[in-house]
């Protein structure tokens, strides 16, 4: 820990009014087994208290907080035959990941160990989980409500929550995030002072307080709106990236583009850069000849925002990337869907695997919640006559792939099979039920070949990709197999 966020780090710890669930004061007191429990103890209170971490403090006393100097050493303590880190690490499960520091002081020297809040699971010691209430520790199941807080405080570690920069000044903050781009998405005025900024980043998670006069930029503030995503050496490596080919297979690379900016302060650059790269079609309307985009602009738009919002985070040595072919477009992003989005289009309620940042980006008008976000796309792709969109998932990766215009004849048989239980889904979200009639228009074919269309539902309905609404009518129409 740098030696000056060291010492404000304790001269917060001393300002504290009393003992807290998340911090204990000793002088020299060493007892491993009670090092244990209460290692164990501010852990979970850390997370109950919503602290990244929790600290045990040496040579500073309990009833004043005055600092009195400690000889604890922890490099040279020992635990039978084992180093104390080594045998504290062995005892601890989860292990947490503990850190030392040591500061001097006129008075004497410091010590700190630096606990983070269990993030899970709680934090056990030799199999039990503790807890801190004021100065006790005792065992957390003897305390059912404070279990139960826990458990439902205790998730998957949520990236967004990271730090991604520690320890800056306001000015360092300001001139790192772009939070004029912040309140214009948002459609607010900015407040008129940098600590009425400053608070309002922190109200959305985007900053949090460090200590003194300091803050940390967390991983959700850097990913949204960095001014340059490289001045994060972890956050940068989730930038969009762009990927033009020439032709239909990745044989040739045109041109790649990697995003600079945040998702949200970057996002209307990328898409126009996106957009001047996708193919034209030509229409002939009215007896006048008219080019439009091959893809509806809408589709992409849902679909990059989906890939940003709803990748894994937390794998590394990937980020979300959209590549241009001839005949396709694949969006593709690190992450299988949280729920059943593949096969239950429409049906499965929409989760978001990063919560505040999918919610900051709808109310930023970048995308919609994980359902209509889809049916946007398929309404999009039926209007436009376009094949039905392709979802895959394949070595921890979700992609969906955009094609291209083709006429029924071009079409294969997966296609038609899959554009027949899109479309049930779609008139399913309608409250409606998809029928040869409304199937022959999505296909933009004659009246006079609906034994094509018939051919079409059947192989669905065989495939158990949609049924009869009501099986001693079938001709009254179909819904989607999850109806």
């Amino acid at each position: 820990m740098d030696p000056e966020r060291l010492k404000m780090l304790i001269a917060d710890l001393r300002r504290l009014p009393a003992e807290t669930d998340w911090v204990e004061f000793k002088h020299n007191n060493l007892d491993p087994e009670r090092m244990g429990k209460t290692i164990s103890a501010i852990a979970n209170a850390s997370c109950l208290a919503g602290q990244q971490s929790g600290y045990l403090v040496w040579g500073i006393r309990d009833g004043d907080h005055e600092i009195v100097g400690t000889t604890f050493e922890p490099s040279t303590e020992k635990k039978g035959n084992e180093p104390l880190e080594f045998w504290l690490g062995k005892n601890l499960i989860p292990s947490p990941s503990l850190r030392f520091h040591t500061a001097s002081f006129e008075e004497g020297r410091v010590v700190v160990l630096e606990i983070p809040a269990a993030r899970t699971v709680s934090i056990k010691f030799q199999d039990i989980p503790y807890i801190r209430i004021g100065s006790a520790t005792p065992k957390l199941t003897d305390y059912p409500e404070r279990e139960a807080d826990l458990l439902g405080k205790l998730r998957p570690f949520a990236w967004e929550t990271g730090v991604a920069a520690i320890f800056q000044t306001g000015e360092d903050v300001l001139a790192a995030l772009d939070h004029e781009a912040f309140f214009s998405l948002l459609g607010e005025k900015a407040p008129s002072t940098d600590e009425g900024i400053l608070g309002r980043l922190a109200a959305d998670r985007l900053i949090s307080k460090d200590v003194g006069d300091r803050w940390n930029i967390l991983n959700l503030g850097a990913i949204l709106i960095a001014r340059r995503l490289d001045s994060f050496a972890d956050i940068s490596r989730k930038a969009l990236r762009v990927v033009q080919y020439d032709g239909v297979s990745k044989g040739k690379t045109l041109r790649t583009q990697e995003g600079v900016r945040g998702y949200a302060a970057g996002f209307t650059g990328m898409l126009k850069f996106i957009d001047d790269l996708l193919p034209m079609e030509e229409r002939i309307e009215q007896g006048l000849r008219s080019s439009h985009r091959a893809y509806p602009q809408i589709a992409i738009r849902e679909l990059i925002a989906n890939a940003l919002v709803h990748q894994d985070m937390t794998i590394t040595g990937t980020s979300p990337i959209v590549e241009i072919y001839d005949d396709r477009i694949e969006i593709s992003n690190p992450g299988v869907p949280v729920n059943e989005m593949i096969r239950k289009l429409f049906g499965a309620p929409p989760r978001s695997r990063n919560e505040h940042l999918a919610r900051l980006m709808r109310r930023m008008g970048m995308c919609e919640e994980l359902g209509s976000g889809l049916v946007k796309v398929v309404e999009a792709t039926e209007l436009h006559r376009l094949p039905a969109p392709d979802f895959d998932t394949f070595d921890g990766t979700t992609r969906i792939t955009l094609f291209g215009p083709k006429s029924f004849a071009e079409l294969d048989r997966r296609q038609r099979v899959q554009i027949c239980y899109q479309h049930a889904c779609l008139r399913r979200h309608e409250r409606k039920r998809m029928t040869n009639a409304s199937l022959r228009e999505r296909f933009g074919i004659e009246d006079q070949n609906a034994a094509q269309v018939s051919r079409v539902i059947r192989e669905a309905t065989d495939e158990a990709l949609i049924r009869p609404a009501d099986p001693d009518r079938p001709k009254s129409g179909y819904v989607p197999f999850w109806d």
